[in-house]
């Protein structure tokens, strides 16, 4: 049994663990999906799940915000997206990302 943190120090840390248990893939939104260049493939947010999602704070500079997200599609596909948070989100993704179910 993998015991998963449910707290990183880091973005980097998050990164890392989330590879190691199979989020591999990096999702970037265009076009009002979610696309994978190294699968050339396009997710609808119904196809999408979000299984685990974790926030950073920058200790010093509001630009440092993010918000990493563990995403799962429904033909098995695992990957992450990253964004910023507050006023430096990219509120196209935020929008997208509202419309995609919530692991319980």
């Amino acid at each position: 049994m993998v015991t998963i943190p449910k707290h990183y120090k880091n973005l980097l840390e998050a990164v890392n663990s989330l590879q190691k248990r199979g989020y591999i893939y990096n999702f970037h939104y265009q076009d009002s999906s979610l696309q994978c260049g190294e699968i050339n493939k396009k997710l609808a947010a119904e196809d999408l799940l979000i299984a685990e999602y974790y926030r950073f704070e920058g200790m010093s500079d509001p630009e440092d915000n993010s918000v990493i997200y563990a995403i799962e599609s429904n033909q098995g596909h695992k990957g992450i997206v990253i964004d910023a948070y507050g006023a430096y989100s990219d509120e196209n993704i935020t929008e997208f990302l509202k419309n995609v179910k919530i692991k319980d």
